[in-house]
């Protein structure tokens, strides 16, 4: 077995890497090659470049995801729960990584005397990229994964959504929007606001800790009924008249619980395309989310080298291509792990990793490198400035943000249900939130 793991996990590791080795080259010869005064020869081969960085993102960030879902199975973590969490943060790894680098880079850009300036355009961007995922993943991904499940699963074409995860990921993450409204709202962002957000999600951890206590004891409580001799359909029946609310995600995992006691050994992390079969056991579980950390690393340098070029090559503020482009790249993971999750019929999960990797993205993808620029900036506080004026188009953002995020909530609040003509709706709302980005980088609004 552990010859038949090693054989495994090394050619996959090999070929990722090899393929943005590939990727790299490929970006110095087109630098080399083409004219830097043809911008459109210059934009296609950047858009090309995001392209091969989103799919080598999507493909890291895939194995990691089977790892958190194997930990989660091996801890007995629901659905929910894991979707808000271990899903979330191997989906929202390119928005951590990607925020610190656009810090650091805009920082080794400049001498010291101008290291204040460098680090507000670098967290600029940080947040653009951070805000804007956040609107893809709670606008984009669950219309994307209601137009798949409707094409896909005619019997149910819909994304149930379970009130729990409204009311307590959908809740969070408003109120997490709302600390960092109030923060975007202040010339400056200190060190100590950073440490608010984490915070903030010290208290997200600790609430679902306590759900997922809950749903153990639960699942225990059902597993007694039918070892006592109890259908499984009798036993949820039992549970609920004691006042309990069984979830469907219970059900469903406590339906397949004998199938996968006896597939355990077959767990395994796909690659590459699904290529590759890393069977997952406790050393290489730990072996693959190690490694595939360090590709998605080096993936989101690139992006923010990309990212940073087309903002040169359009003369736009680069707040303005981060908000779509970096966004949109560094969400990939987000959205394929979502549809899994539906196409499994875990919406619950689906939806709640949507939430989740929000609430990541603005308390730990924004604080990490808010605190990486203010140590580098000898701990003073970050401007919310560029040139002495305010970020174009971070206040309308700010707008659009919390008004986004309202009418998300309430559309899925209704019926807790997303259909096809919901998805639609959705997908308009993001058509708005581009035509924001383009306004912006026109010059349109402040």
């Amino acid at each position: 077995m552990a010859s038949d793991e090693k054989s495994t996990t090394i050619p996959r590791s090999l070929i990722v890497a090899v393929i943005s080795l590939l990727g790299l080259g490929a970006t110095a010869i087109g630098h080399f090659l083409i004219a830097p005064d043809n911008v459109f020869l210059n934009m296609a081969f950047l858009m090309a470049q995001t392209v091969v960085i989103s799919i080598i993102i999507w493909q890291v960030c895939d194995p990691f995801a089977d790892a958190a879902q194997w930990i989660g199975k091996a801890f007995r973590v629901p659905g929910s729960v894991r979707g808000a969490t271990l899903d979330a943060i191997a989906s929202s790894m390119p928005e951590l990584f990607s925020g610190i680098f656009f810090v650091v880079v805009a920082v080794w850009a400049v001498d010291q005397a101008n290291v204040g300036e460098a680090s507000a355009d670098g967290f600029g961007a940080t947040i653009a990229t951070c805000a804007g995922s956040a609107v893809y993943n709670m606008i984009l991904i669950p219309a994307v994964c209601v137009i798949v499940m409707a094409i896909s699963r005619r019997d149910r074409p819909t994304i149930d959504v379970d009130s729990k995860v409204i009311s307590r990921d959908g809740m969070w993450f408003l109120c997490c929007e709302i600390i960092l409204i109030s923060f975007l709202f202040m010339e400056k962002m200190s060190w100590w606001m950073a440490i608010v957000l984490l915070l903030a999600y010290v208290g997200y951890v600790i609430k679902l800790y306590y759900d997922a206590q809950s749903f153990r004891k639960q699942m225990d409580q059902l597993q007694a009924k039918v070892d006592d001799g109890m259908s499984v359909e009798s036993a949820i029946k039992s549970l609920e008249s004691e006042g309990q609310k069984v979830s469907r995600d219970l059900a469903n995992r406590f339906d397949e619980d004998d199938d996968e006691d006896d597939d355990e050994d077959d767990d395994t992390a796909g690659a590459f395309f699904g290529l590759i079969e890393i069977p997952l056991n406790k050393v290489t579980c730990w072996l693959v989310v190690g490694v595939t950390t360090l590709l998605a690393a080096g993936a989101c340098y690139w992006l923010v080298e990309v990212t940073n070029a087309i903002s040169t090559v359009l003369n736009i503020p680069i707040f303005f291509v981060a908000v779509i482009i970096a966004a949109a790249a560094s969400s990939v993971p987000d959205t394929f792990l979502s549809i899994g999750s539906a196409q499994r019929g875990d919406d619950d999960g689906a939806v709640s990793n949507a939430f989740g990797s929000n609430i990541f993205d603005i308390t730990i993808c924004l604080s990490i490198p808010l605190l990486v620029g203010c140590y580098l900036n000898d701990w003073q506080p970050i401007p919310l400035t560029q040139n002495g004026e305010p970020i174009r188009g971070l206040m309308m953002l700010r707008i659009l943000l919390c008004v986004f995020s309202l009418i998300t909530l309430l559309v899925m609040w209704h019926r807790r249900q997303l259909t096809l003509f919901k998805a639609c709706f959705l997908c308009v709302l993001y058509a708005i939130f581009i035509l924001y980005a383009i306004g912006g980088s026109l010059g349109w609004f402040a």
